[in-house]
Order: structure tokens, then sequence, then C-alpha cells
């Protein structure tokens, strides 16, 4: 299995209304220095709907600036039809919603 194949194992298993940081991604994905590479892989998911690639968030609970299926606006919207509540910060609590 490739490094990305591991990585879409772990996102695909994010359920709705929930999501995790790069580096929990990497983590789980085998190794917790592949922040970066979860990040380039999600970037060409050649999966969306399979992969749900919108529920992965920096560490501080934000959403990428540069999301690659629509841009920051989609990623929230996205995250907010399955429930999640942005802080006014633009945040999003990690402690009620990520794993």
């Amino acid at each position: 299995m490739t490094v990305f194949e591991k990585i879409y194992e772990v996102v695909k298993n994010i359920p709705e209304g929930r999501v995790m940081t790069y580096g929990r991604v990497a983590l789980l994905a085998g190794n917790p220095r592949w922040a970066r590479v979860v990040g380039y892989a999600l970037h060409q998911n050649p999966f969306p709907g399979i992969v749900p690639c919108h529920r992965v968030v920096n560490r501080e609970g934000r959403v990428a600036e540069t999301f690659a299926f629509g841009g920051r606006d989609v990623q929230q919207a996205l995250l907010e039809s399955e429930g999640i509540i942005f802080e006014p910060d633009g945040r999003i609590d990690l402690k009620k919603y990520g794993m």
C-alpha cells in the first residue's frame, strides 16, 4: 500500500460531523512527520465523495485557505452542512469535533 493509499484509508474513516488534523491523519497513516504529505495527498484526492478530504483541518482547527475542491468557503460550507459549528474566529472546536 502506498503512503497516499494509507492516508486515504484513514480519511475515509472520519465520520460525518467530525474532523481530524493533518498531523493526526499522518500519525494514524504510519508516520507523525507526514503532515505535509497528507496535504499533498488530499490535494490530489482521486476519490472525492469517497475520501472526505474536507474533514481534515490544521492543528488550530482551521480549514485550508487553498482547499483543492473549491476553496476555503466550500470546505467550511461542507463542514457546516454536517453540523459543525465554527467559532467566531473561524476555528473549529477540536475538543468537540475532533478525533
